[in-house]
């Protein structure tokens, strides 16, 4: 018998709707790559700013990454792993750590292109309550009870990893609401509130960055961490600024955004409404660590990127060529592939996490630089 479920999915099989955390792309649609081109083997001299990074204070997110390579039991990462749980290493014992065990390759495009693109994520502080009022009027959902996922995979094996998402209409399985219908008068999702925030633009950006953090009436703080979404594709906002014209391309970035937002109340909801994918969030109480990736292990700032799983496998430690926003600063160090994102498509693309704070919340809204990417491939066991 041909179930909802089953015509839904096999309607939705060329579309491959589904998406992770979103990522901070303010003003262009993600490329699509399909990366033919192996990396290219170099040296540790050949690393731009190799012998200049504070190599120990990767050692946090290499212990987060090991959690979850020795879960998945990822053989090249074993040995690693278990050698780097019983050291507390100095910066010249981590430095020769990681050249003992790792070889350098430089990432390059289909194209043969070595020069990518990097935007910045952080965690952003919103003021909610429990309890909604005349301030606390702006609802963060959890993942609703009528949300489907449907794994693809079991029913067309040649779609292994693709899952759509739904909701039952009837006997019908339909597309989940969008963010005009969630957002919109009916307000379906009434009852599957976890939090109430205090200014609309704050949940938007919340849901941009994927996680964050929130300070409650009393002045406690705990996490706001992704859960789920609702299938619908992102569209980057900036990106219709911009073809309308209402803010040039050159000038694009978070804080313009927001700034557009604000001084046009009338006009925001509509413009909000064209990126019609939606984040369902859930609560987490400990804040002492950043929050949790697609890897399933708490993200270090500046130590931890989002990547494009189907080019860079999560858990894969890389070195990064770039600089910081508004800077001649080189940011040149190892960071690790524990997260991934909506906008975040292709090789030789990255979302750098910055942390939370005045300071990462400058960087990351005013981040787009192009990167150069290395792969640190685990050296054979001997």
């Amino acid at each position: 018998m041909v179930t909802p479920i089953t015509k839904f999915a096999k309607y939705l099989s060329t579309v491959l709707i589904g998406m992770s955390l979103v990522g901070c792309d303010w003003w262009s649609t993600p490329p699509k790559s399909d990366n033919n081109t192996q990396p290219k083997v170099v040296t540790w001299s050949d690393l731009p700013g190799w012998e200049r990074d504070a190599y120990e204070q990767a050692w946090p997110a290499l212990l987060n990454n090991c959690q979850a390579m020795q879960k998945r039991k990822v053989t090249a990462w074993l040995t690693i792993c278990q050698q780097a749980q019983t050291l507390n290493p100095d910066r010249a014992s981590a430095k020769a750590f990681f050249e003992q065990h790792f070889q350098p390759q430089q990432i390059m495009s289909s194209e043969g292109k070595t020069t990518g693109f990097m935007t910045g994520y952080y965690e952003p502080l919103l003021m909610a309550s429990y309890i909604a009022d005349e301030r606390f009027k702006y609802p963060i959902y959890k993942t609703p009870a009528n949300l489907l996922t449907i794994d693809l995979g079991e029913l067309y094996p040649e779609l292994k990893d693709k899952r759509v998402r739904g909701r039952l209409e009837g006997s019908r399985v339909v597309p989940y609401y969008d963010r005009a219908a969630i957002e919109g008068d009916t307000k379906p999702l009434a009852g599957n509130e976890i939090l109430w925030a205090d200014n609309r633009d704050d949940v938007f950006f919340l849901h941009i960055q994927g996680s964050g953090r929130a300070q409650l009436p009393d002045g406690s703080i705990i996490g706001v961490g992704y859960d789920n979404q609702n299938g619908r594709s992102y569209l980057p906002i900036g990106k219709v600024l911009i073809e309308r014209k209402l803010v040039e391309r050159e000038h694009m970035n978070m804080f313009t955004l927001r700034a557009w937002l604000d001084s046009h109340p009338d006009q925001a909801q509509e413009i909000l409404n064209q990126n019609p994918s939606y984040v369902f969030f859930k609560l987490r109480e400990n804040v002492t660590q950043g929050p949790i990736g697609a890897l399933n292990v708490p993200l270090v700032a500046e130590r931890s990127i989002a990547v494009d799983p189907k080019t860079i496998p999560l858990g894969t430690l890389l070195w990064v060529d770039s600089h910081y926003p508004d800077s001649k600063t080189p940011l040149q160090k190892l960071v690790f592939a524990q997260d991934t994102g909506g906008a975040i498509r292709g090789e030789l693309r990255a979302d750098f996490f910055y942390g939370t704070g005045e300071q990462a919340e400058q960087w990351a809204g005013r981040m787009k630089q192009n990167t150069q990417f290395y792969q640190l491939t685990p050296l054979p066991i001997k």
